[in-house]
């Protein structure tokens, strides 16, 4: 079980934003989670009740076999970030790393504490195995009954690891049925180093996947104790060697309980998506044109023109380029092309068909992919483009007969994040210009179009999409929602969403526009939509009432 270098790093401070409704596959790695203040001294790993759904089956090899998945074989790995040690003295590139481990091999489990010297090299200290070029030792186990992950055992679950005291502790406990905990003999000394924790369902064997059924599905949670409150900051990050198969789900879930924890979401889908690596927050803008930001403000935009929907520093930029939906529909706006900005390596999907890299027409058949010396990789699947970089931020776009919908991914979250997705100092509630206005939401139109949105239009010469088929600058009329279409095309509207299953007031509303503006296919993002955290949409009212957004935090 020795390192790797993708995952889900979690660091302490601020929230762990929502993110849009849109899946992508696996594998998957762990969870990590930084303390802001003192060192962490036990974390605790868990799927939290009430979101295990349709896992019937997990499994994976045995240690050491050729023979194929066993059922139920799996472990649940809690793993502390690498750490300098006095046994690696002399060794440059050697560190220590702890892992908490319950593993299960489809007819019992135990649980006990892997003790490594990673990179150490040949021979290994006295006492100590090989592996490959690291040392490990294995403190002694403890058994356990078969413990099967399924739909009604696995939110039972919980796999606790503590250093504080004379001796490292392991537990794993089955809520209401089964505890079991050990003492271990201290073999490695983290102290004050303990700063990260991960979490996660892993494959039995080294560098082996746990394989859940198709449409499994659970929230994940690792919390930490370190003395204080404050909440984590993710980062796209791992240490498992092991994996499974699910899929990052966004948005993550909404924070519950009163520990300092990380929660987020996994699923097994069939293999027609392309991969999200980057679950600490995801913002969108889909139909016609909705935009939901990373601290979860949702919001119609529905200007005509190049404009920046996220913006990190000097080293992450993505832009849009809307087109007016006139004549049919002159106060709506679609995505018409995509680009983005990684470091100095420039991605477009110009009209949702023509990819450029860098300036030049480049070919990518459907499950293809492109990796580029910057460390930015293309992949493609049908309609989906998903463009990465080395930081862990993600561009994913899905492009439709009439439009495209666009998901962005960062690799760390809280993060200074500006455009039409980024809330300043991460407050749903406010919107901020490229001036540095702060405006609360919802609202007015001539702010929103006029100042705010205007703001964040871009100029010819600092456009990303320069080669794609240009545009007229625009903004609407006036407000346009649901309750401005024909009374029979509303109608029929609502219904095809209704057929779909879209059945939440705010997306009824949202669903019938796009449907009635873009056809059947726009009830697709609606599907197990959350919330948002604050409907900023400006609110319109007569005499007979109001409609559109200001509903406030949820």
């Amino acid at each position: 079980m020795a390192a790797a270098v993708a995952g889900v790093l979690l660091l302490p401070f601020g929230a762990h934003a929502a993110g849009p409704p849109m899946v992508m596959s696996g594998p998957n790695y762990g969870l990590v989670a930084q303390t802001p203040a003192g060192p962490i001294t036990e974390a605790n790993g868990s799927f939290d009740a009430n979101t295990v759904k349709n896992v019937n089956r997990v499994a994976s090899p045995a240690p050491s076999t050729t023979s194929p998945d066993i059922v139920d074989a799996y472990t649940l790995q809690l793993n502390t970030n690498p750490f300098p040690t006095t046994l690696c003295a002399g060794k440059p590139n050697c560190e220590g790393w702890l892992q908490f481990v319950f593993a299960n091999n489809g007819t019992s489990g135990e649980i006990y504490i892997k003790y490594w010297l990673r990179s150490y090299g040949a021979p290994c200290p006295p006492g100590w195995l090989a592996r490959q070029i690291d040392c490990y030792k294995k403190s002694g186990a403890k058994p356990t009954p078969n413990m099967p992950l399924n739909t009604g055992t696995m939110s039972k679950y919980r796999l606790t690891g503590k250093v504080s005291g004379p001796e490292d502790w392991i537990k794993f406990e089955v809520a209401g049925a089964y505890e079991i905990s050990s003492p271990v003999t201290r073999e490695l000394v983290i102290g004050t180093n303990w700063q990260r924790a991960e979490f996660n369902v892993f494959g039995l064997a080294d560098e082996s996947t746990a394989n859940f059924n198709d449409y499994a599905e659970f929230h994940t949670r690792v919390e930490i104790v370190y003395g204080g409150q404050r909440r984590p900051l993710c980062k796209s990050f791992a240490y498992s060697n092991e994996a499974n198969n699910l899929s990052f789900v966004a948005p993550p879930p909404p924070r519950t309980g009163t520990n300092p924890a990380v929660v987020f979401n996994q699923k097994k889908l069939p293999p027609n998506e392309i991969p999200i690596l980057d679950p600490c927050a995801a913002a969108e803008t889909i139909g016609d044109t909705h935009e939901r930001t990373f601290a979860g403000t949702g919001y119609d935009f529905q200007a005509a023109g190049d404009f920046v929907e996220a913006q990190l520093d000097n080293t992450f930029e993505v832009q849009t380029r809307k087109m007016s939906g006139a004549p049919n529909w002159p106060d709506t706006s679609i995505n018409r092309s995509v680009a983005t900005r990684m470091g100095t390596t420039r991605v477009a999907l110009c009209d949702g068909a023509n990819l450029m890299v860098d300036g030049r027409l480049t070919s990518l058949p459907s499950g293809g992919s492109v990796s580029l010396p910057t460390g930015v990789e293309i992949r493609r699947a049908g309609s989906q483009y998903r463009i990465t970089d080395k930081a862990g931020h993600s561009v994913y776009i899905v492009s439709n007969v009439t439009h495209t919908d666009l998901v962005i991914g960062l690799g760390i979250w809280p993060a200074p994040v500006r455009g039409l997705l980024g809330n300043p100092g991460g407050d749903p509630r406010l919107l901020e210009s490229s001036d540095g206005k702060v405006f609360e939401v919802p609202m007015s139109f001539s702010d929103l179009y006029n100042r705010f949105g205007n703001s964040w239009r871009v100029a010819p010469a600092d456009s990303l999409l320069q080669q794609c088929a240009r545009v007229a600058d625009g903004i609407p009329s006036g407000l346009f929602y649901a309750e401005d279409l024909p009374p029979s095309l509303r109608v029929q509207s609502e219904n095809t969403c209704r057929q779909a299953g879209i059945l939440r007031p705010i997306w009824l509303k949202a669903c019938t526009l796009d449907v009635a503006v873009l056809g059947t296919r726009a009830t697709a993002v609606y599907k197990d939509r959350q919330p948002d955290v604050v409907d900023g949409n400006p609110r319109r009212c007569s005499p007979v009432g109001c409609s559109g957004g200001g509903r406030g935090v949820r």
